[in-house]
């Protein structure tokens, strides 16, 4: 997208908006596929948390993608978005019984993460088909918050309690259709990634009866200029060839599974936010915006780096800014970061804000929450309005209007 793009779609919409551009979905879904065509059967189930507006859910469907939730009002968004049920995948943690049950009953794939669970359920429905979640012992990803498959993890069953897993699935006479891991997001070094594919590998030699393996995701995506990224071709030659040459050993032709979410969404999408006040302190000048961390968490929870412009004045002379927002708390963007001059008015443009933004967006404040827009075929669609003082009162009870004197 062109800066002219997104400051006719601030001017349409106001501010603060989420841009999404549909282009850059569609050509990181394809990069993807493109990367494992060597794959006989493979299947992409988009982890709709980075992202879960219905207009992307849709766009994501037309292109053959299925689903990865992890919770029950995921699954009903992907049902009411129009997936067939056998599309999404349901991966949760911590949840109850009871809510597992429920989902059971929509007819999606349940991926199970803790043996007590496994064993209540197997023993309750031991024909359902059950993916099972192995937690490899790896530690990978950009950020303690994302990294998932370490030994310390709260998410999946421990690679050495696989004996005990047999067991249960022994003693159930369940039906385990699948093995599933995810090590954590922004996964530079692939060989880390081989590296817990191989557990999984060895893992699924205990199952006779599979029919896929699900690697998860955590591709990193680049965030800066000059920033390293998961090479997703060199990934797809090498996982492509062991996974190949596995399925021959294994006896079956099985389906590769990935689930990425910020890999399709996050470099698609900008956030666009009006600079309301520059104030020169004695050593910083802030450029203060109509947003804050109720609208984009990242940098402060995270710490990760958004690249900002000012789309307003692109060519200007470059100064240091910290932008932060209006919350009544420190909510830095970015400090002493080189942009264009910005002046009061002027719209800053925030890149790889379509993962993990606008699903991270909070009342915090009471603030409303922003609009969203989907850019595609040179327009823009509005598929999220802002919100309104009454969306603030949906839901709330005032107390009881008495008469009564005291």
């Amino acid at each position: 997208m062109q800066s002219k793009d997104l400051l006719q779609l601030a001017e349409q919409y106001g501010s603060p908006l989420y841009v999404y551009d549909a282009a850059k979905i569609q050509s990181q879904y394809n990069r993807l596929s493109k990367a494992f065509s060597k794959v006989n059967k493979l299947r992409i189930n988009y982890a709709m948390k980075a992202l879960s507006n219905v207009a992307i859910l849709q766009l994501l469907q037309e292109m053959g993608s299925g689903l990865d939730t992890v919770s029950i009002q995921e699954v009903m968004l992907g049902l009411h978005a129009g997936y067939e049920p056998d599309r999404i995948f349901y991966t949760p943690n911590g949840v109850s019984l009871e809510e597992i049950e429920e989902v059971n009953a929509m007819g999606v794939q349940i991926n199970i993460d803790n043996l007590s669970i496994l064993e209540q359920f197997g023993t309750k429905y031991p024909h359902v088909p059950v993916c099972i979640r192995i937690n490899p012992h790896v530690m990978a990803g950009g950020n303690a918050n994302i990294s998932v498959g370490h030994i310390d993890s709260k998410f999946g069953i421990s690679v050495h309690q696989l004996p005990h897993l047999v067991r249960i699935v022994e003693n159930t006479k369940m039906n385990i259709v699948g093995i599933h891991m995810h090590t954590g997001s922004d996964i530079l070094d692939i060989e880390v990634f081989l590296y817990a594919a191989e557990i999984l590998f060895d893992a699924a030699k205990s199952f006779k009866n599979l029919e896929f393996l699900d690697f998860g995701s955590g591709f990193k995506v680049p965030y800066k200029k000059d920033d390293i990224e998961t090479d997703i071709e060199e990934l797809g030659k090498k996982l492509s060839k062991r996974f190949n040459a596995f399925c021959v050993e294994y006896g079956k032709e099985l389906t590769l599974i990935f689930e990425p979410g910020k890999f399709l969404v996050s470099e698609a999408g900008y956030f666009l936010a009006k600079v309301n006040v520059v104030k020169q302190t004695t050593s910083t000048v802030f450029a203060g915006i109509d947003s804050g961390f109720n609208h984009l968490i990242r940098p402060m929870f995270y710490g990760s780096q958004h690249h900002i412009e000012n789309i307003s004045h692109p060519k200007g002379k470059e100064r240091f800014y910290s932008v932060v927002g209006y919350i009544c708390e420190t909510d830095t963007f970015a400090n002493n970061r080189r942009i264009s001059e910005i002046k009061e008015g002027d719209i800053l443009s925030f890149r790889n804000a379509g993962a993990y933004c606008f699903s991270m967006a909070s009342n915090y404040n009471s603030r409303y929450k922003p609009a969203e827009v989907l850019w595609m075929n040179g327009e823009g669609h509005l598929i999220r309005a802002h919100e309104t003082f009454e969306d603030l009162l949906k839901n709330q009870i005032s107390l009881p209007v008495t008469t009564a004197t005291v």
